[in-house]
């Protein structure tokens, strides 16, 4: 297995531009000077990460791609990719003016957009060591570009696999929407369940004026695989972005969410819903960053733990002093359906301005013992009326879900879980 030395940069960086190569060639001397975080660390509080990236060397080609992928049955793509182990594999497609392909041949022959791009969503500005060594040993990537005033034809898909046992790999979604485009993204993230490997996947998105952008998240990684994301997106004037993450797998499944609304009129509406059994551990950190007047954002999440695992919510909503007449609300709630497990939920405001409309809140509790007695005197079993409030639970979540034909298989992988612990005796 390789490892993350000077030979491991260059061959990542085989194929750069200019401007990458010298991105990378940085990014590999922080990298050798950076320590793995810790709970020292504010933004790692409340994670054990118990191993150290170096354990696992780099993926400097694709593996064997992975067969059936369900989500594509029901999502119904105009266009749909795939990145194996952080490659594109196969040709980049193009339908009504959209661009979907290589990221390093879109850095060949779009350099400009492409490194505007990367650095405006600051994602260069990440110094921890798993985003310093995306910049540094990540290969290719995919790119998605949707012109001026372009509406995309329909679902653009991108199924991102990791295949290779002891490897880490470095998926990098880059996104482009021009002024007045419009896009709605699925990404399906996934691995086998048995296959111990460390996945960092990087999403990085700049909306235009006017430009309105749905992207889906479906995290369905192995138990067995620790995925610690990065997403960034900057929003322009008058732009919309819709964003969901759907948390299902991994061993530890991080998501650093940094979402900048910088033009007068912005918005972003952020749902998620997650379930984590067995010994997951599923860790969010969402940021949002109002810098523009008169944005507007909320931020919506349903959780729900059981058996020994844990989940991991902080919210923090900061409102410059030029994000005057900014309306921004975040909601987190949890259910805790065992007692081996566990959650944490630190809603945060940082406020800036003063004419601005704010609120957060957080519940974490057990199901509702008087629903379920509602629910049993109506003649229903016990384990039946669990489910029922469970599915209640997540369908406020699932029905904001930019995509609506993706609620179907995550309600029904969301109810495997729960069923299985039920029939265990695990809840």
């Amino acid at each position: 297995m390789p490892s993350f030395d000077h030979d491991a940069v260059s061959a990542a960086g085989a194929n750069d531009a200019p401007w990458r190569a010298a991105t990378r060639s940085a990014a590999h001397d922080a990298y050798l000077a950076t320590a793995m975080p810790d709970e020292s660390e504010e933004i790692w509080r409340y994670i054990e990460l118990g191993f150290d990236l170096d354990d696992y060397g780099p993926a400097l080609e694709p593996g064997v791609p992975l067969d059936g992928d369900p989500l594509l049955e029901v999502s119904h793509p105009a266009v749909a990719g795939r990145l194996v182990d952080g490659y594109w594999v196969g040709d980049d497609v193009e339908a009504a003016g959209v661009t979907v392909g290589s990221l390093d041949r879109s850095s060949s022959t779009e350099p400009e957009l492409v490194e505007s791009v990367v650095t405006g969503a600051g994602l260069a500005d990440r110094r921890d060591r798993f985003a310093l060594a995306a910049t540094a040993f990540g290969g290719d990537g995919a790119f998605v570009h949707i012109p001026k005033g372009t509406v995309a034809p329909g679902v653009i898909y991108l199924e991102t696999q990791a295949t290779k046992p002891g490897s880490t790999s470095f998926p990098r979604i880059v996104i482009a929407v021009d002024e007045g485009g419009e896009a709605s993204i699925v990404v399906h993230f996934r691995s086998r369940q048995e296959d111990d490997l460390t996945v960092v996947p990087q999403i990085v998105a700049a909306l235009g004026d006017n430009a309105n952008l749905s992207v889906t998240v479906v995290q369905n990684w192995g138990y067995a695989t620790r995925a610690l994301g990065n997403t960034n997106v900057v929003v322009g004037r008058d732009a919309a972005l819709r964003f969901a993450e759907i948390g299902l797998g991994g061993k530890l499944a991080r998501l650093h969410l940094d979402v900048r609304l910088e033009g007068r009129g912005s918005s972003a509406n952020i749902v998620g819903a997650y379930f984590g059994d067995k010994e997951q551990t599923l860790d969010y950190r969402y940021f949002m960053r109002h810098i523009g007047t008169n944005t507007r954002s909320d931020m919506f999440l349903k959780g729900a733990v059981e058996d020994e695992a844990r989940s991991v919510f902080t919210g923090m909503i900061r409102i410059e002093n030029s994000g005057q007449k900014t309306e921004a609300f975040q909601t987190n709630r949890n259910l805790i359906l065992s007692d081996g497990a566990s959650a944490q939920s630190v809603p945060n405001l940082e406020i800036l301005a003063n004419d601005v409309r704010c609120g957060h809140g957080s519940t974490l509790g057990p199901l509702d013992a008087g629903q379920r007695y509602y629910l049993m005197s109506r003649g229903i079993g016990e384990q039946q009326a669990d489910r029922l409030q469970v599915h209640g639970f997540f369908e406020e979540a699932l029905l904001k879900l930019p995509q609506p034909e993706i609620a179907g298989p995550v309600r029904e992988w969301i109810s495997n879980k729960f069923v299985a612990a039920q029939v265990a005796g695990r809840v």
